[in-house]
C-alpha cells in the first residue's frame, strides 16, 4: 500500500514538471531534444532523436527497437535522469582538467622566462679598485685648483691676450677648465659597447636613466655624464652658455652641434671624481658633412681636454677606414693617454681571440707611430656573468688592470693639471718669442724706401734664411719638437697684421712686470714648486704673487734711497 502511494506522488510530480508529456519515441523532425550543460532538457526543431541519443549525449542514431521497450516507465526515466546527471559530472571533471592542463602550461613558461637571461656580474672589484668608498679631501683640491687658477690669469692669460695665441691654436682655457674633474672620452666604430660600458662602470643597467644601447648605431649626440645632487638632463644650449662649466668654448661649433650635446648629472660616487664623454660611433659608410656639424673639429676639442681616452673595438669590427684614420691623426701625440679595448671577447673561442688580437694590431700599426706597441684590454665590459667555456680569469683581470688605470688618473689629477697648465704656459711663451723675432726682423729689413708688404711677405716665404726659429732654440726650456709649423704663421699673419702687435721688450709696467719675465717665472719656479709640494704630501703655501700679481713685492724706482 504504501509503495503504491508512493508511486502516485512521483507521476503527480512528474505531470507537474511535464505538463505536456512527450513521446520521446515518436519525435517528428520538427522537434529535438538536446541536454545543456547543467543537465537540463531542451526541444529544438528539425532534428530526429531517440530516447538512447539522449542518454548517450551521441549524435549517431541507434536501430529503432520494439514500440513496447520504447514506452516511458519509471525504471527508464530514472535510468534517464541517472545518465543525465553521470555525463554531467563527467563533462564538469574534462572541464576542469583542460583548465588545470592551461594553468601547468602557463607556469611552465613563466618559469622558463628567467632562464634565457645570464645573472649579473659581481661588482665589488670595480668600488674596490676605483676605491669609491673613500672619502676625497676635496677642501685641498679646491685651495691648489684655485691657485692654479690665479696663476694661469696673473701670468699666462695677459701673454695670450697681447699676442692673440687663440687665434693660432683655437685653445682657450677657461676658469672652468681649469677647475674641471678628469675626463674620460669613449672612443670608437659603432655599435661596439661604449655605452654599454658605461652603464656597466656606473651600475646604470636595468635603470630607467641608462644609456640607450643596440645592435644597431644607437648613439647619435655627444653624452656627458657628470655629478649632480639630483638625476636631470641638461641641454647643450645651457651647458655652452653656463661659463662655471667647461663647456662654453664648444658654442663655436654651431648650434646644430648644440642641439646634439646632451648633458646628464647623476649622483654617483665616480661621477664626483672624473666626468665622461660618450661619442657617436664612427660610420664609415657616411660622409662627416651629413651630420651637420664638424665632427672631427668637436673630438679634437675634446682628445685635447681628455686625461684618458679610450678607443673601443670588438671582434667583428677591426676594419679600420677614412674617418677611423683620421680620428687616429687627432690622436697623435696623446698615445700615453690612449687605451684601447677589445670588447665583447667572450663571444669568440679561444683560438679565434689569438687571431681577432692579431688582426687588430695588423690593423692598427699603421695608424700609431710609437716604438713600443700600445696596450690592448681583452674582456667584455657589460653587467653580465661572462659565457661559459671562455677565459673568465684573464678577463677580469683585464678589467682590474683597465680600472687601475682610471683609478691612477683619479689620484693624479692635480699633478695632471699642473703638468698641463705648465705645458700650456710653454705653448704660448714660444708664440710669443716667434711673433716677437717675426716684427724684430721686420723692423730691421725695413728701409725709408722698402715696401712693408714685399719685406714681409719674403720673411714668411723663407723663414729659416732669416733665421726665425733657429733664434728661439737658443733660448731656456725650448725643445726644437715643440716648434709649430712654419706655415701656419701665414694664415696667422694673414689676419693680424705684423704691425699690430709690440715687441716683447716693449710689454712691461712698472705694477705688473714684463710678461715674458712673469711666464718664464711660472714655468721654471712656481708650477713645478707647486707640482712638488703636492707630491710630497704637503699644502702649498701663498705666494706674493697671489697679491700682487707678478710674483715679487714691486720696487719703487723713485724714492731716494
Amino acid at each position: 500500500m504504501k509503495g503504491l502511494v508512493s508511486f502516485s506522488i512521483f507521476l503527480s510530480l512528474l505531470i507537474f514538471v511535464t505538463p505536456e508529456p512527450q513521446d520521446f519515441t515518436k519525435a517528428n523532425s520538427e522537434d529535438v531534444v538536446t541536454v545543456t550543460g547543467n543537465g537540463a532538457l531542451t526541444s529544438n526543431p528539425g532534428v530526429d532523436v531517440n530516447e538512447e541519443e539522449l542518454v548517450n549525449g551521441a549524435g549517431v542514431p541507434f536501430p529503432e527497437s520494439d514500440a513496447k521497450e520504447k514506452e516511458k516507465t519509471p525504471e527508464s526515466i530514472a535510468r534517464m535522469a541517472k545518465n543525465i546527471s553521470e555525463n554531467t559530472r563527467l563533462t564538469s571533471e574534462v572541464q576542469e582538467q583542460e583548465k588545470d592542463d592551461e594553468g601547468d602550461e602557463v607556469e611552465v613558461e613563466v618559469e622558463e622566462e628567467p632562464q634565457l637571461q645570464l645573472p649579473f656580474r659581481d661588482r665589488s672589484h670595480i668600488e674596490k679598485t676605483l676605491r669609491l668608498d673613500e672619502k676625497t679631501t676635496s677642501d685641498d683640491y679646491s685651495g691648489v685648483l684655485q691657485r692654479l687658477r690665479k696663476i694661469y690669469h696673473n701670468a699666462i692669460r695677459p701673454m695670450e691676450q697681447a699676442y692673440k695665441y687663440n687665434e693660432l691654436r683655437q685653445h682657450e682655457i677657461t676658469d672652468g677648465e681649469i677647475v674641471s674633474k678628469p675626463m674620460i672620452l669613449f672612443l670608437g666604430p659603432w655599435s661596439v659597447g661604449k655605452s654599454t660600458m658605461v652603464n656597466y662602470l656606473l651600475g646604470l643597467d636595468e635603470n630607467i636613466y641608462q644609456l640607450y644601447t643596440g645592435a644597431e648605431p644607437t648613439t647619435s649626440e655627444f653624452t656627458v655624464l657628470m655629478h649632480g645632487n639630483k638625476v636631470r638632463t641638461v641641454e647643450g644650449i645651457v651647458m655652452a652658455a653656463d661659463s662655471a662649466r667647461s663647456f662654453s668654448p664648444l658654442e663655436k661649433f654651431g648650434q646644430n652641434f648644440l642641439e646634439k650635446l646632451v648633458g646628464i648629472e647623476l649622483p654617483h660616487r665616480l661621477l664626483e671624481r672624473v666626468t665622461v664623454v660618450d661619442t657617436p660611433g664612427i660610420i664609415e659608410n657616411r660622409k662627416q658633412q651629413e651630420r651637420g656639424y664638424p665632427f672631427n673639429d668637436v673630438c679634437q676639442w675634446f682628445i685635447d681636454r681628455a686625461d684618458l681616452i679610450f678607443v673601443v673595438f670588438d671582434p667583428t669590427k677591426l676594419d679600420v677606414g677614412l674617418e677611423l684614420e683620421m680620428l687616429f691623426r687627432q690622436l697623435k701625440g696623446r698615445e700615453s693617454q690612449i687605451r684601447i679595448i677589445l670588447n665583447k671577447a667572450d663571444n669568440i673561442a679561444t683560438q679565434e681571440l689569438m687571431r681577432v688580437y692579431g688582426a687588430l694590431f695588423w690593423s692598427l700599426a699603421p695608424l700609431i707611430n710609437v716604438t713600443e706597441p700600445p696596450r690592448v684590454y681583452v674582456s667584455s665590459f657589460w653587467p653580465y656573468e661572462y659565457q661559459y667555456d671562455t677565459n673568465q680569469n684573464l678577463f677580469l683581470k683585464e678589467e682590474v688592470s683597465l680600472l687601475e688605470d682610471l683609478n691612477q688618473v683619479i689620484e693624479n689629477r692635480l699633478e695632471n693639471k699642473i703638468a698641463f697648465i705648465r705645458q700650456h704656459a710653454i705653448r704660448v711663451r714660444i708664440h710669443a718669442l716667434l711673433v716677437d723675432r717675426y716684427l724684430q726682423t721686420f723692423k730691421d729689413k725695413m728701409t725709408f724706401f722698402s715696401d712693408p708688404e714685399l719685406v714681409f711677405n719674403e720673411i714668411l716665404d723663407e723663414p729659416d734664411k732669416f733665421y726665425i726659429f733657429k733664434s728661439i732654440l737658443a733660448k731656456t726650456n725650448v725643445s726644437k719638437f715643440d716648434l709649430p709649423n712654419p706655415s701656419i704663421y701665414k694664415d696667422f699673419f694673414g689676419i693680424n697684421p705684423i704691425n699690430s702687435f709690440k715687441l716683447l721688450s716693449a710689454q712691461c709696467s712698472y705694477m705688473g712686470g714684463c710678461l715674458l719675465e712673469k711666464i718664464e717665472r711660472i714655468i721654471a719656479h712656481e708650477l713645478p714648486g707647486l707640482l712638488g709640494a703636492i707630491s710630497a704630501g704637503k699644502n702649498p703655501p701663498l705666494s706674493s704673487c697671489d697679491i700682487t700679481g707678478c710674483g715679487e713685492t714691486p720696487k719703487n724706482r723713485y724714492r731716494k734711497p
